[in-house]
């Protein structure tokens, strides 16, 4: 294995995976990345050595579509090989502030339900199973959450 541990490498890895994600645009349906060592790729593949950063931990290899069904059993029903030492999903949410919110809550008929709770607006690949009106489990990056003032929509996440 390499000298760089995995967890300081991370950051570099996700911003890989991210960048080679983001270069096929929006509306991309979730993406599996098997999380290999890059010093045991190289050893057996030695031709790949002008593709990779050899100083790099892990190397993220893109893996065939997720099949659309339920995207937690399509993850539970994967068996990885020994030589994977982890995986990276990519998954599009969008997450709007309030006065989008709002908008969206008119459009769609709940703004005459009386509030319950918080309300998390989400956009979904077309390949999803759910629909309208059903429940939705959703697991997000807290890391990544963004938090707006309902009052003024400034993002209170990051400061200025």
């Amino acid at each position: 294995m390499s000298s760089t541990e995995p967890s300081t490498d991370l950051p570099s890895l996700a911003r890989e995976v991210e960048e080679f994600v983001a270069a096929a645009g929006w509306d991309q349906p979730p993406q599996l990345f098997a999380l290999v060592p890059t010093a045991d790729l190289l050893k057996a593949q030695p031709e790949l050595a002008g593709q990779l950063d050899p100083k790099a931990a892990l190397t993220p290899i893109a893996q065939d579509q997720l099949p659309e069904e339920d995207l937690s059993e399509a993850l539970a029903g994967i068996m990885w090989p020994d030589a994977v030492h982890g995986c990276a999903l990519v998954q599009e949410i969008v997450v709007l502030p309030p006065a989008a919110e709002e908008e969206l809550a008119a459009d769609s008929g709940s703004a005459d339900v009386p509030e319950s709770g918080s309300q998390v607006v989400t956009r979904l690949s077309a390949a999803s199973s759910a629909t309208e009106g059903g429940s939705l489990d959703v697991w997000y990056d807290t890391e990544k959450v963004q938090i707006f003032d309902p009052s003024t929509g400034k993002n209170l996440t990051y400061s200025e």
